[in-house]
C-alpha cells in the first residue's frame, strides 16, 4: 500500500464530499436574501413564507459543509504534516482570515434567521439574510485564496528559511494570478447551483400540483438566476482559461490534449488521449481556436506536453474527461435555462411537462460540475502540491503509516454514506412538507 496514494485519495473524498454543500448553501444565500428584500418592501406574508421554506433547506446544507469543512481542515496537520511544516506560515493566514472575518459571521447571523422570526423586525431579518450571504460568499473567498495560492504562488509574496516558506507580502499572496479569475468563476457556479436546485425542487411541485403558487414563483426567480449565471459562466470561463495559459501552461496543454507545441493551436471538440504514446486518438478539432481563446491572438503559439519534463505532466486522462464534460455541461446549463426563458414568454412554462421533468432531472448536474472543476483545477497542478515548490510526494506525513491512512479512509467512507443519507432524507421530508400555510 502506498501511503501517499492513500492519502490522496482520502484527502480526494473529504473535500469532494464537502464540496457538495458550499457551493449550494452560497447559492440559497443569494436567493433567500432576494425573497427577504421583496418580503421588506411589500410586506405580503407569501414572500416570507418562500423565505421561510428555503431557509430549511439552507441550513441543513449548511450544517452537513460545516461538519465535513472540519474534517477536512484536520487532514492538513495528519496526513499532510510536511506540506502543513513548509507552507503553514502562508497557508494558515487566509484559512485564519476565514475563521475570523466570514464564518463568524454567516454563522451568527444564521442564527437569527432561525430563531428570529417572532423576536426581531422585517428589516432586522432582511439585514440578517444579507450578512448571511455576504459571509458565504467571502468564506469562499479566503478558501480559494489559499488555494489559489498552491495554484500560482508569486516568488515575491514568501521565501524559504530554515527549509520553510514565510510570507513576505500578504496582499501580493493574497491576489495571486488565479484568485480573482478563480473566485468569480467558482462563485458563479454557485449560483447556477443555487438556481438549479431551486428550480428541480419547483418544478416537482408543479408536476405534482402542489403549492403552486409558491413552485412557480420560485420557478420563475431561480430560472432568471440560473440564466444569467449559466451566460456569466462564458467569459469567466474565458477569464480564468487565460489566466492558467499564463500561469500553468503544463495544465493548459494537458485540459486541451495538446501534445505538441504549435502555433495556430487548435481546440479539441472530441478526441481519445493516449499518454503513452504521446498523441491523440480520433481527435476532432477546430484550428487556431485554442491560440485565440488563450492569448488573443489565432497565430499564438501554445506550448504542448511534449515541451514539459514527463515527471512534471498532469495525469492525462484525469484532466482532459473532466474539463471537457465540464464544458458540455455548462452548455447545457444554458440551453436549458434559454428554453425556460422562451416557454415563459411563450406562456407555456408551467405546462411543458418536458421542461418542468428535465429541470427536475438536472438537480445534480451542477454539483457534478462544481465536483468535475475541482478535479481539473487540483489534479491539473499535479504533481506539484505548490506548483514548481513542493511535490505532492514530498508533502505527505511520513510518519504515518498505509494501513492508519487505508483505515481512516474507511471509516470516513462509512461515515460520510451516513451524513448523505441523513442529508437526502432531510430534503425529502421537508420537500414533502412543503412551505407553511398563509396565515
Amino acid at each position: 500500500m502506498d501511503p501517499v496514494l492513500l492519502a490522496r485519495i482520502q484527502f480526494a473524498l473529504t473535500v469532494g464530499f464537502h464540496f457538495i454543500f458550499p457551493p449550494l448553501t452560497i447559492g440559497l444565500a443569494w436567493l433567500l436574501f432576494a425573497f427577504l428584500t421583496k418580503y421588506k418592501n411589500t410586506g405580503e406574508d407569501f414572500y416570507r413564507r418562500v423565505a421561510r421554506f428555503w431557509l430549511k433547506l439552507f441550513v441543513v446544507s449548511f450544517a452537513v459543509g460545516v461538519a465535513t469543512g472540519i474534517t477536512m481542515e484536520f487532514q492538513f496537520g495528519t496526513n499532510w504534516s510536511e506540506y502543513s511544516r513548509f507552507v503553514g506560515d502562508i497557508f494558515g493566514a487566509p484559512l485564519a482570515a476565514e475563521g475570523i472575518f466570514a464564518f463568524f459571521l454567516e454563522s451568527v447571523f444564521i442564527g437569527v434567521l432561525i430563531f428570529g422570526w417572532k423576536r426581531f423586525s422585517v428589516k432586522t431579518m432582511w439585514f440578517a439574510s444579507l450578512m448571511v450571504a455576504v459571509g458565504s460568499t467571502l468564506s469562499a473567498f479566503w478558501i480559494i485564496v489559499a488555494n489559489s495560492w498552491q495554484q500560482t504562488p508569486p516568488p515575491e509574496s514568501f521565501h524559504i528559511v530554515n527549509g520553510r516558506a514565510e510570507l513576505t507580502d500578504f496582499w501580493l499572496a493574497v491576489f495571486n494570478p488565479s484568485t480573482l479569475p478563480r473566485y468569480f468563476h467558482t462563485v458563479d457556479g454557485a449560483l447556477i447551483t443555487g438556481a438549479f436546485f431551486m428550480m428541480g425542487i419547483s418544478a416537482w411541485y408543479v408536476l405534482k400540483g402542489r403549492h403552486t403558487e409558491f413552485a412557480q414563483y420560485s420557478l420563475k426567480v431561480s430560472l432568471i438566476v440560473g440564466l444569467i449565471a449559466a451566460m456569466m459562466q462564458l467569459p469567466l470561463g474565458h477569464w480564468h482559461a487565460m489566466q492558467v495559459a499564463q500561469t500553468q501552461p503544463e495544465k493548459l496543454a494537458a485540459v486541451e490534449g495538446l501534445f505538441e507545441t504549435q502555433a495556430r493551436a487548435p481546440i479539441l471538440l472530441f478526441g481519445v488521449p493516449d499518454e503513452a504514446g504521446g498523441r491523440m486518438i480520433a481527435e476532432v478539432k477546430v484550428p487556431g481556436l485554442l491560440s485565440l481563446l488563450a492569448h488573443m491572438d489565432i497565430n499564438a503559439e501554445v506550448q504542448g506536453l511534449n515541451g514539459f519534463p514527463r515527471d512534471e505532466w498532469p495525469p492525462l486522462a484525469l484532466t482532459f474527461y473532466p474539463f471537457h464534460l465540464m464544458v458540455l455541461l455548462g452548455l447545457y446549463f444554458i440551453g436549458l435555462t434559454l428554453l425556460g426563458v422562451f416557454l415563459w414568454w411563450r406562456g407555456l412554462l408551467f405546462k411543458y411537462k418536458f421542461f418542468l421533468w428535465l429541470a427536475l432531472l438536472s438537480i445534480p448536474l451542477p454539483f457534478i460540475v462544481n465536483e468535475l472543476g475541482w478535479i481539473t483545477a487540483e489534479v491539473g497542478r499535479q504533481p506539484w502540491v505548490v506548483y514548481h515548490v513542493l511535490r505532492t510526494a514530498d508533502a505527505v506525513s511520513i510518519s504515518v503509516p498505509a494501513y492508519q491512512v487505508l483505515l481512516t479512509l474507511v471509516l470516513f467512507v462509512v461515515i460520510y454514506a451516513f451524513l448523505f443519507w441523513a442529508w437526502l432524507y432531510l430534503i425529502r421530508k421537508m420537500v414533502g412538507a412543503g412551505p407553511e400555510e398563509a396565515r
